[in-house]
């Protein structure tokens, strides 16, 4: 992302933070640094994050299947941030003249203010089980491994949780993973673009309990 187009949208960052306001993050990824990709951010304690943090899975994923290509934004789709609340997530693609994606534009906004006033409201009318009744859901890990987009600060923080995601779901541990399992995560990993991120083979060597030959030939065989 060149300098003209950094700073054109890092204005247009900080304008609209001022303009929607502290439950609106607004943030410039630059899509060809994966590793320092904010470029600029407004409210970045919605999310914890700051400029020279990397680039989210939804990032890269976006990246790796090309589906910037078709299509101009993606918005209204779920966000976690890292303290695990639900943000209602957006994403504008910027392109150079050759349709390839070199920056995006997102804004989350978390609503967890209005939810407490509503709520507050909802209790004035109807007791407390019926509020807690229709207000549940099954739990925030459920809602946590369904999300599009996570929010972490390195590539160990996303490597571990999509690590743990995949033991979760299969209902095993580390150490009972045959070299078929370690092959499927590195895939689930690939596909999510993980390895894109400089020191990912590290990371998922470490994860995983085996050495960064082994990924890489984990790597191969995929």
């Amino acid at each position: 992302m060149n300098e003209d187009l950094k700073n054109q949208y890092s204005l247009i960052v900080e304008f609209l933070g001022k303009t929607l306001g502290p439950d609106f993050e607004v943030v410039l990824h630059d899509a060809e640094d994966h590793l320092n990709s904010i470029v600029a951010i407004e409210n970045g304690h919605i999310s914890q994050r700051e400029v020279g943090g990397p680039l989210t899975n939804f990032g890269l994923e976006v990246i790796s299947d090309e589906a910037y290509r078709n299509e101009k934004y993606k918005i209204n789709y779920n966000g976690i941030s890292k303290d695990h609340r639900i943000l209602r997530s957006s994403t504008m693609f910027i392109k150079d003249d050759d349709k390839k994606i070199v920056g995006m534009l997102c804004i989350n906004f978390d609503d967890r203010r209005y939810k407490n006033i509503s709520e507050q409201i909802i209790k004035l009318c109807h007791p407390d089980k019926l509020v807690e009744v229709n207000n549940s859901y099954e739990s925030i890990d459920a809602l946590v491994s369904s999300a599009g987009e996570t929010f972490y600060d390195s590539v160990v923080e996303n490597t571990d949780k999509l690590v743990s995601n995949y033991l979760a779901q299969h209902n095993t541990t580390l150490e009972r993973l045959s070299q078929e399992d370690r092959i499927s995560i590195v895939g689930t990993l690939n596909q999510k673009g993980i390895f894109k991120l400089k020191g990912a083979v590290r990371a998922v060597a470490k994860r995983l309990g085996c050495s960064e030959p082994s990924v890489y030939r984990y790597l191969n065989k995929l």
